[in-house]
């Protein structure tokens, strides 16, 4: 593993395998991490970056607030993560790379193609989230961590967090900023000292920010129909990745291809043949 500070924020990031470079913002949730490509549900089961990485140069990396990477406390939107996946590109000396998202990573690279269109060759979506149900469980995880940070404090925070050692994903109480307060002890300290009243009034503004409707969030429609980029879709089909929201991205986007196959129907061979033969004919 190796390590870039990029705007001032520790990124742990893995460069895999050879070939035109692919930038990979990696499934989880607030725990996206670079293993969750191989240990989570249907990324284990269709093993993507075993496959991609024997054609690609595929460059991996924990989103900043989760893993091993850092954080910072402001008001963080989708455009925060494009600019995380920009400065890495920069940072190797990468000028244009197709960019693959799974799950909540989708709206990453929504973002991103939009922030930066010229540097995008294509967009791998793979299980993009939403619909009303991930809408509305979003929110409530957010509510549960503001709830319990009024109850305990911010130092009660910490303090959990250190004792549970959970991401947001798997305990909400930690909140959105729990893996650097893991890892970075000056990170942890630092965020005891913020004001409640203050802390409270950024959290609700975003999580309003980044699930603000009951379909794939990321980019504005407007912006995802000016995008001359082709894409990739493949659809879940569950409370977290509802398939109108991949239907959804399929209207928005020009130049998108949907892969109509069902997830229980997507396999190992039949998943790596169709999203390789999609890269090939984006080049």
């Amino acid at each position: 593993m190796a390590e870039a500070l990029l705007e001032g924020i520790r990124t742990r990031y893995e460069v895999m395998g050879e070939g035109p470079p692919l930038l990979m913002y990696a499934p989880g949730g607030f725990d996206a991490t670079i293993d969750k490509w191989s240990t989570q549900g249907v990324y284990a089961r269709v093993k993507l970056l075993d496959h991609l990485s024997k054609k690609y140069r595929c460059i991996v990396f924990d989103r900043r607030e989760c893993g091993h990477s850092g954080g910072r406390v402001e008001l963080i939107t989708w455009g925060h993560y494009a600019r995380q996946g920009k400065a890495l590109l920069e940072h190797l000396g990468i000028e244009r790379a197709h960019v693959m998202g799974g799950c909540m990573g989708c709206s990453c690279v929504m973002a991103f193609a939009v922030a930066h269109p010229q540097a995008t060759l294509s967009m791998l979506l793979w299980w993009p989230v939403g619909g009303a149900k991930y809408r509305i469980k979003a929110q409530q995880r957010f509510n549960e961590h503001l709830a319990f940070a009024r109850s305990a404090g911010l130092e009660g925070v910490v303090a959990h967090v250190r004792k549970e050692g959970k991401a947001f994903n798997a305990d909400p109480r930690g909140g959105p900023w729990a893996s650097p307060m893991r890892s970075d002890a000056a990170f942890a300290a630092q965020f005891a000292k913020h004001e409640l009243r203050t802390y409270g009034d950024l959290v609700e503004r975003m999580c309003r920010t980044l699930f603000d409707r009951d379909t794939s969030p990321g980019a504005e429609p407007e912006a995802l129909m000016k995008l001359d980029v082709p894409a990739l879709i493949v659809p879940g089909r569950d409370e977290s990745h509802a398939t109108s929201a991949a239907r959804y991205l399929e209207e928005c986007l020009s130049k998108s291809q949907y892969w109509d196959v069902l997830p229980e129907e997507q396999t190992e061979a039949n998943a790596a043949e169709r999203l390789l033969a999609f890269l090939i004919s984006s080049a």
